[in-house]
């Protein structure tokens, strides 16, 4: 039977407000925060976050983190670790979320969904990754000593199912180009605008009042000049292959953190909200292609909601890879001049289990540059999910 989002009307029980979001900038792998332990990398985001709003640390019910490859200095549940780097108390509690890409974006979720519920008040949410430390797909590979060669390959049920094939983003990210008819020169120019999109805002300041300081860090190190021409000379990345380094989003190290609130929590502290979580939701697609699911994930939002995609002001997209952006906007209908116009993952880097909380943060900034209304976060995330989070801008 197939799920109907109509059959489910999307009523929460109680709001839950954003009232502040920030994100430290990110550093190029073997940058500015490659030698920064995780946990004090989070830390950093954390105290950005309480410095701001003013809070008392001890009404936070729970501080949900999310990351990805929780290895060394990211195992032992660094949400929990990372608060208490940050000096803030013992009693609040701590937990780590892994959906992949879609990490933090999943912790602001399930905040939210906590205070919708009426389980909690008070919320901290956010992402930390430190990918030169620990590299990329570190976790998958951990086991290799203990005679498991992948994490799917292996279990009857995967094999009878999907078969032995190779499973990854990066034929992930081929299968949709091919799907979607997206050539190699259509990915090399949405990658362009990319990085000029993010020279623009880090130049105009647009990053400004989301970025918190480590040390004396404060400006994303991934944006650079670059050419059609340039890319165009790069070598696939494996023989035949439409993507190129050019083409994918960069390995990066950074953090992020989110305050959400009830309306109960924003009365009794006096919390000024800056918008408020319209709609929360995950799909599924097929986990071979792995990264098509924010395009199930977006029909589905917006049929819950009632809203068409022309009534959403601002969109972020995560740029795992060009194609997965450029099939999602013919799939959707959405206008490119919305999506991801400070650029993205591309040019500004993607600290996996940080990314979510980024760009939500980068998401609430811009709403508000552009008085616009509603914003759609959507990532896609290894296994073949998806999560969308709509927010409203208060006073819009």
């Amino acid at each position: 039977m197939t799920a109907s989002a109509e059959r489910r009307p999307y009523a929460p029980l109680r709001e839950a407000y954003v009232i502040d979001a920030v994100r430290t900038a990110v550093g190029k792998r073997g940058g500015a925060l490659a030698e920064v332990h995780s946990a004090d990398l989070g830390a950093a985001a954390l105290r950005g976050l309480v410095e701001r709003t003013g809070i008392d640390p001890a009404i936070v019910d729970d501080v949900i983190v999310g990351c990805v490859d929780n290895l060394g200095p990211q195992a032992g549940n660094i949400g929990r670790t990372m608060w208490l780097v940050a000096g803030y108390p013992e009693e609040v509690p701590g937990v780590t979320v892994d959906r992949q890409c879609g990490s933090s974006q999943q912790a602001i979720n399930f905040g939210a969904q906590a205070i919708m519920s009426g389980t909690a008040e008070v919320i901290v949410a956010g992402g930390v990754q430190n990918m030169s430390a620990i590299p990329i797909g570190a976790a998958m590979l951990a086991a290799k000593p203990y005679g498991f060669e992948s994490s799917f390959i292996g279990a009857k049920g995967w094999d009878s199912r999907y078969g032995t094939g190779e499973v990854s983003q990066f034929k992930g990210a081929e299968m949709i180009a091919e799907k979607w008819g997206i050539s190699r020169e259509d990915m090399e120019r949405w990658a362009l605008q990319s990085h000029e999109r993010a020279r623009t805002a880090i130049a105009e300041g647009r990053f400004d009042n989301e970025i918190v300081p480590v040390g004396d860090f404060t400006v994303d190190q991934g944006p650079r000049e670059t050419s059609l021409e340039k890319m165009a000379a790069l070598q696939p990345l494996s023989e035949g292959s439409p993507l190129t380094a050019a083409v994918a989003s960069q390995i990066s190290d950074g953090a992020s953190a989110t305050l959400l609130a009830s309306e109960w929590a924003v009365k009794e502290y006096g919390l000024t909200p800056r918008a408020r979580i319209h709609h929360v939701s995950a799909r599924g697609a097929d986990p071979i292609f792995m990264l098509s699911a924010p395009i199930p994930a977006t029909q589905w939002a917006l049929e819950k909601t009632g809203l068409t995609i022309d009534d959403i002001d601002v969109i972020e997209i995560n740029e795992a890879f060009a194609p997965v952006v450029l099939a999602w906007i013919k799939e959707i209908g959405a206008d490119p001049a919305k999506v991801n116009v400070n650029g993205g993952a591309i040019a500004l880097g993607h600290p996996l289990g940080a990314t979510g909380a980024k760009l939500f943060a980068t998401l609430l900034n811009e709403l508000e540059r552009v008085n616009g209304r509603y914003g759609l976060l959507t990532i896609c995330e290894g296994g073949g999910t998806a999560n969308v989070t709509i927010i409203e801008r208060l006073g819009a």
